[in-house]
């Protein structure tokens, strides 16, 4: 489940307002704003509802793991092939020379 300030980020990231979370979610833009300001913890469906349409838009959310909860933007399929092809090119590598300790 996703904290208001991980929803306030993730909207930051994917660059949508409120209003179009609101709309994406089915969920009242009081209610985003709300739980974004701290001011009140909506019931876990509407909570869901904001994360999988934040999903939908691009962010992924990071669990908490000893150094916080997060969220970060998925890579789209564009940029997925992108680095691809940035991966592949400069033809074949090699083991590092590099002994080892």
């Amino acid at each position: 489940m996703i904290t208001g300030a991980q929803c306030r980020a993730a909207r930051a990231l994917t660059e949508i307002s409120r209003a179009k979370l609101a709309e994406r979610s089915r969920v009242d833009e009081e209610q985003v704003a709300a739980f974004e300001r701290k001011l009140q913890t909506p019931d876990p469906d509407v909570i869901a509802a904001l994360e999988s349409a934040l999903e939908e838009a691009g962010a992924l959310f990071i669990p908490e793991n000893g150094g916080g909860a997060g969220v970060r933007l998925k890579f789209n399929s564009s940029i997925t092939r992108r680095i691809g092809v940035l991966e592949n090119e400069g033809g074949s590598s090699r083991l590092d020379d590099v002994p080892g300790s």
